[in-house]
């Protein structure tokens, strides 16, 4: 399979590698989903209810790792070209570990100095150095201002202030839900 468009000569219609498509992988398909059933048959007839149900769960498990190693992994951007966000699959696991960082951000200050914080900044850092040519590091009083223009945003330099020691108690609760979308509007107005 070379391709490119049927009936095209080479170098012209829109080249598609011949790994893009699903269609490809019809055959391997049908073939895993006749074992499954086959396998669900025989677990029934074996075991009954239970024997089908623990069939049904291996081959889910099976399915679900096949597919983990199957996808491919997002390419790593070059440096003549710009990095769209929104082309770069996310993993499963990275979706979760995310929102397990702002669940865990919210309800303890330690846990969101040690995560939730540090990414805070980074995005608030890649934003004055972008937009304004300010470095979070090397003049925060400028980063401040530009952040908290007004009084009642003055609240919300203590979340990802970089001169601020972290937490070291477990106890006390993390950023408050509201603050955080405040902080994260702020961020996109800047």
């Amino acid at each position: 399979m070379t391709g490119r468009a049927p009936g095209r000569p080479a170098g012209q219609g829109a080249e598609r590698p011949p790994d893009d498509d699903w269609r490809t992988a019809v055959p391997e398909i049908c073939i895993a989903v006749v074992v499954a059933a086959v396998a669900a048959v025989a677990g029934y007839a074996a075991g009954g209810l239970p024997g089908l149900t623990l069939v049904v769960f291996i081959a889910a498990a099976a399915a679900l790792a096949v597919l983990r190693f199957l996808t491919p992994p997002a390419a790593a951007p070059g440096a003549d070209r710009p990095v769209d966000a929104e082309a770069i699959p996310a993993t499963f696991t990275g979706y979760w570990r995310r929102r397990s960082g702002l669940t865990d951000g919210t309800r303890s200050m330690s846990a969101y100095d040690a995560e939730l914080r540090r990414t805070l900044q980074h995005l608030l850092a890649a934003r004055l150095a972008e937009r304004h040519g300010v470095s979070l590091r090397d003049d925060p009083e400028a980063a401040r201002r530009l952040l908290c223009p007004r009084g009642r945003d003055e609240a919300l330099w203590f979340w990802v202030d970089p001169e601020r020691a972290p937490a070291t108690t477990e106890r006390r609760a993390g950023i408050p839900p509201r603050t955080l979308a405040r902080l994260i509007d702020r961020l996109e107005q800047l």
